[in-house]
């Protein structure tokens, strides 16, 4: 039962401060296993004036989906993604699941500041009073997601088409022979981590601008497309 769930895990249930209560953050979990692990990160992480948005991976299990959504449904504020992915390993699927929670994410009640994405295998090493005042004091209004120009090795995950196939019954990306064409509006693509902290302007921005669009799209047969998507939408001018 949900009382149960509340009582033995000792979720909290009031923000801890005023400074923690007027800076709301979202965040971004995609999951696929080990159910014991989710509940710790999600318990560590957990703020009644922040919201979660929760991928689950629709090749799971049946009854993690199911274990997953009873527990979700215990809050009002965490919520499973209205559009759940085939998650691949360095394919495009891994970053439309992120652009699925934030679909959500801006449409919801909650007016929140920053989005975090995290996987089920994170575990927060500071408190999210820290974060916040390490949020505001250095990067205030601006995003974390730090890169640089994409290195030569690492031209080979954008030079070619990338494609999901099936081995075994284990989904995997690899070259095809078709080369692709050039970034769209003549953008310089950048490399960095796959994981960010953003602003909800820029998280706005980046589902709605032409570029951004042109960028997705053309990032759909690449190679890891989570780890070139937002270094390079977050040097675009301005």
């Amino acid at each position: 039962s949900c009382s149960t769930v509340l009582k033995n895990l000792h979720f909290i249930t009031r923000p801890l401060s005023n400074e923690e209560g007027n800076f709301s953050l979202a965040y971004i979990i995609t999951i696929h296993k080990e159910l014991e692990m989710f509940v710790r990160l999600l318990r560590a992480i957990y703020m009644p004036q922040n919201i979660y948005c929760i991928h689950i991976d629709e090749k799971s299990p049946r009854d993690y989906k199911t274990a997953v959504q009873n527990i979700v449904n215990c809050f009002e504020n965490i919520f499973i993604s209205s559009k759940r992915e085939h998650v691949v390993y360095a394919g495009f699927s891994r970053l439309q699941a992120d652009i699925n929670c934030m679909r959500d994410l801006v449409n919801s009640k909650v007016q929140w500041n920053y989005v975090i994405n995290l996987c089920g295998q994170d575990y927060p090493l500071k408190t999210n009073k820290e974060i916040i005042q390490y949020i505001k004091s250095k990067w205030n209004g601006k995003n974390i997601t730090p890169g640089i120009v994409q290195p030569l090795r690492m031209k080979y995950r954008t030079e070619v088409s990338y494609r999901e196939y099936i081995h075994s019954g284990v989904p995997y990306v690899y070259p095809a022979k078709a080369r692709k064409a050039q970034p769209p509006h003549n953008l310089t693509i950048y490399f960095g981590s796959a994981y960010y902290i953003l602003t909800k302007g820029f998280v706005e921005f980046t589902l709605s601008d032409a570029r951004a669009k042109a960028l997705l799209e053309w990032s759909r047969d690449t190679y890891s497309p989570d780890e070139h998507f937002w270094v390079t939408l977050n040097r675009l001018p301005g």
